[in-house]
């Protein structure tokens, strides 16, 4: 379930661009200015707006630290802006001077790509601010550009319609001709790597003039040779796809299009979750909130509207009710019942003689779950032996009707095995209990719990996408 939670109005053209960092929204526009607002609330800071591009402002993004923001324009720069005070750090201006198109930090921070429309690279070297390398594909123009997870390369899109695989050195990796037809227009890498055997794999988002949102794997094989092939192709909108982004877990995928929709994937099965209809115009973006399950999406009716994923999460674990929940216990979770929730269950199962017993004891699921002949006796002095027996028997069949629910594998913590309440990803590309995967972390050698392999970075990324199905799991019980 989506919820639109407000829509931001203050850009006097086309929105162009949009981008999350943990605690902030960066909007840019063919107005030639920058927005910046506060992610909690969506109040505009004081610093914003932000101006001195000369021309339209065609894309922004956030360094990892959320420092620093840089924003690309017609102007053929490409301007460095303190998060701190609005103030402009550094402008770079594009060898040749051409239009810049596109502009990509690595999430290293030690790298920035900018693209411009005569088909030319730049590689900076961002904590300097110094050009180290350029490279070019001609008759064309640079309109998308992402970094792997890794920061060792970098894929780009052109309106020619092919995607390119660089590294570092500007080599090409890959080219993979023809991705799109009439031409690319935006491209991403989802955050996670995959690997196993003798193969690194990563995975790559496109979309299009063609109308399809297309999902890649690029495999690393030993030999050092990059191998791409298509795995989906999503065809949820009617017209051009203008962009597109995965969320911080890489389970989801949403896209933006020229039929003023916006469409959220189950990136992993490719299934169409959500197609969200608010946009008066065509939808030029969209970007994932990395700290919460918040999208923003941005629009030639020069709007952004922020939507909330809607979970359906809750409880704090314990055991699980069957199929069954009636009258106003819709808990799953019996530790979650409250002592109404408990009285309610009494009367159900024909033991309405506990309730006023139960209640003056303030018993609720948690208590209900822990109770045993000697404190029926002893604390809720409960006489009768077959009252005793009667209580704990239904108690027993909530425990064992749990077991049998059939928790989808895919739900239980790898370490624990338990249903996972807080999951996050973790550089190996598997989900854990982020308590469990931290106390794994900070007593191994910081190999993955799965593959045995060393962990390329200890970040823990929250799975929103694992937690909102959990959630639906349970209401579905």
């Amino acid at each position: 379930m989506t919820s639109l939670i407000c829509t931001l109005q203050h850009h006097q053209d086309d929105v162009n661009w949009c981008a999350f960092s943990a605690k902030l929204l960066a909007t840019c526009s063919g107005d030639k200015t920058l927005r910046i607002y506060d992610a909690r609330d969506f109040s505009e800071l004081p610093f914003s707006p932000l101006t001195g591009h000369g021309y339209s402002v065609h894309c922004c993004c956030f360094s990892t630290c959320s420092q620093f923001l840089a924003s690309c324009s017609t102007d053929a720069t490409t301007v460095i802006w303190s998060m701190v005070s609005g103030e402009i750090e550094a402008v770079l201006e594009h060898p040749g001077r051409s239009p810049v198109r596109i502009c990509a930090f690595s999430p290293d921070s030690l790298h920035l790509v900018s693209g411009a429309s005569d088909g030319t690279l730049a590689l900076w070297d961002f904590p300097s601010r110094q050009l180290r390398r350029t490279g070019a594909v001609n008759d064309t123009t640079m309109v998308a550009c992402s970094f792997s997870p890794c920061s060792q390369m970098f894929m780009t899109g052109s309106t020619y319609g092919d995607l390119r695989l660089w590294d570092l050195r500007m080599n090409q990796l890959h080219a993979e001709k023809n991705a799109h037809d009439l031409g690319v227009s935006c491209c991403t890498f989802a955050p996670s790597i995959l690997s196993g055997g003798q193969v690194v794999q990563f995975r790559v988002a496109s979309c299009g003039q063609d109308s399809l949102l297309k999902i890649w794997a690029i495999n690393k094989l030993s030999s050092g040779a990059y191998k791409m092939k298509l795995l989906h192709t999503l065809t949820g909108q009617s017209a051009p796809v203008l962009s597109c982004a995965y969320s911080s877990d890489g389970q989801l995928l949403v896209s933006g299009s020229v039929d003023k929709t916006v469409t959220i994937y189950d990136a992993e099965n490719a299934v169409l979750l959500y197609r969200l209809k608010q946009h008066e115009r065509y939808v030029t973006a969209c970007a994932f909130s990395p700290t919460s399950p918040l999208i923003a999406t941005g629009s030639m009716d020069k709007t952004i509207n922020i939507w909330r994923l809607e979970d359906g999460c809750g409880g704090n674990g314990g055991k699980l009710l069957p199929g069954r929940a009636s009258g106003g216990r819709s808990k799953l979770l019996v530790s979650d019942w409250s002592e109404d929730d408990v009285s309610e269950w009494l009367l159900e199962e024909g033991l309405e003689g506990l309730v006023d017993r139960f209640k003056a004891n303030n018993i609720d699921g948690t208590e209900l779950l822990s109770l045993t002949k000697e404190t029926l006796a002893s604390e809720l002095h409960v006489e009768s032996v077959g009252l005793r027996s009667k209580l704990l028997r239904k108690v027993e069949e909530l425990k064992s009707d749990s077991v049998c629910l059939g928790i989808p594998d895919e739900f239980l913590c790898p370490i624990t095995r338990e249903l996972m309440k807080e999951p996050v990803i973790a550089a190996d590309g598997y989900s854990y209990e982020k308590e469990a995967i931290e106390s794994w972390i900070n007593t191994k050698n910081r190999s993955s719990p799965m593959t045995n392999l060393p962990l390329l970075t200890t970040l823990l990324t929250p799975n929103h996408t694992l937690k909102m199905a959990i959630g639906r799991w349970k209401t579905s019980q």
